[in-house]
């Protein structure tokens, strides 16, 4: 038998910059960072791809990209700023992705320009998507604009979109070339947005960071309220930890089938589904993770009181505990829990759950016991 056998590693580095009026002409943040890419033989040209209501809640924005385009040399800005929709529709929406595509090819953005995607993490999920398609792979840059963009999806590697019904059955492990976090755009959303998207924070706090939790639990309250500086300083945390397992978990595009940053998320994705995306990430996430610390403590491995507290600090945040979608409905399994099985096969093969060993300590699990899971959906209703 003759055989030829390749083996070779590739590189992926990537920065998250956090910096305030990103487009302020007195801002070099990312006109820096694109100055460290200029080519002398040739202009790069860069698509923006902007979320509509930020547009709206920022009427100068657009004015404001395009001159402040006009100061970076080596770079030129394609005529258009294509404005679409944000939130999780786009996501459903294949024949936007395909328009996307069509950008991306009628403004000739190879593989040294750049896509720049400017929203929600919804957004930046479908952009960074139609690039990584287009030519191969053309190059991304992210501008998160909400909480949860910024503190998680928007700082990692992957991109997808929903296909028949199914949560990112369709996407791409695509590192952006830079993620730029901006505070201002923080400042003019919706109340739902600001709230659900500290839950990610929760989640990553729960499973790795103990101290960082307790941080939480003491700023819940007044982060509600909108206390900007504590909101900062939970998603700058919350993007490093996010940052550091992605790089040093030795499985950034997940080959295997654990994914501990999926605490909370196995029910979520499924109650996102069945109520047609009417609940926000974050408010799902927030169930999945109180309904994930009650099982854990019905295990016996979660302190009654720590289990307590997870569901505090999520009420304090104004988040919800239970949905009654998890609940038996008229004696059949809640349509929730047959989730587990579309769960797994999301995983690649073998059921792989998180849960907490301790605050700070996540395990993982290769079974549930619906039973128990059953109670512990019980003790979150009895709890709101």
């Amino acid at each position: 038998m003759e055989y030829i056998q390749q083996n070779f590693n590739v590189n992926f580095s990537y920065g998250v910059f956090f910096s305030s009026n990103l487009f302020d002409p007195a801002n070099t943040c990312l006109a820096s960072f694109l100055a460290t890419k200029a080519e002398e033989a040739y202009i790069k040209k860069l698509l923006v791809i902007l979320d509509g209501g930020v547009a709206a809640h920022h009427p100068a924005l657009t004015q404001q990209i395009k001159q402040y385009f006009q100061q970076v040399p080596g770079f030129q800005l394609a005529p258009e700023i294509v404005t679409i929709a944000g939130g999780e529709g786009v996501k459903n929406d294949l024949p936007l992705l395909f328009s996307l595509v069509d950008a991306i090819d009628k403004y000739a953005i190879d593989r040294h320009s750049y896509v720049i995607g400017i929203g929600g993490g919804s957004l930046l999920d479908l952009v960074g998507f139609a690039a990584a398609i287009s030519h191969r792979g053309v190059k991304h840059i992210r501008i998160p604009t909400t909480v949860l963009s910024q503190n998680d999806s928007g700082v990692g590697v992957k991109n997808g979109v929903n296909y028949k019904g199914k949560k990112n059955f369709l996407g791409s492990f695509a590192p952006p070339a830079a993620v730029f976090n901006d505070p201002v755009f923080l400042t003019t959303l919706d109340p739902r947005d600001w709230r659900s998207g500290m839950v990610e924070a929760v989640k990553v706090a729960l499973i790795k960071d103990a101290a960082f939790f307790n941080r939480i639990e003491e700023n819940a309250v007044a982060m509600t309220a909108g206390d900007m500086p504590a909101m900062q300083e939970l998603i700058y945390r919350c993007a490093e930890l996010h940052v550091q397992h992605i790089g040093g978990a030795g499985d950034p595009f997940e080959s295997g089938s654990s994914r501990p940053l999926d605490f909370g998320h196995w029910s979520a994705h499924k109650l996102e589904q069945l109520t047609n995306f009417e609940l926000r990430h974050g408010e799902a996430v927030s169930i999945g993770i109180a309904v994930d610390s009650v099982y854990s403590f019905l295990l016996g491995w979660l302190p009654e009181a720590d289990m307590h507290r997870v569901l505090t600090v999520l009420k304090n945040m104004q988040l919800p505990i239970w949905h009654p979608l998890l609940e038996k409905q008229d004696g059949k399994p809640s349509p929730v829990v047959a989730g587990l099985e579309e769960f797994r096969e999301h995983l690649g093969g073998r059921l792989t759950i998180s849960l907490l060993r301790a605050v700070g300590k996540g395990e993982e699990v290769h079974e549930m016991d619906l039973e128990l899971l059953y109670k512990a959906v019980d003790i979150c209703k009895n709890n709101q």
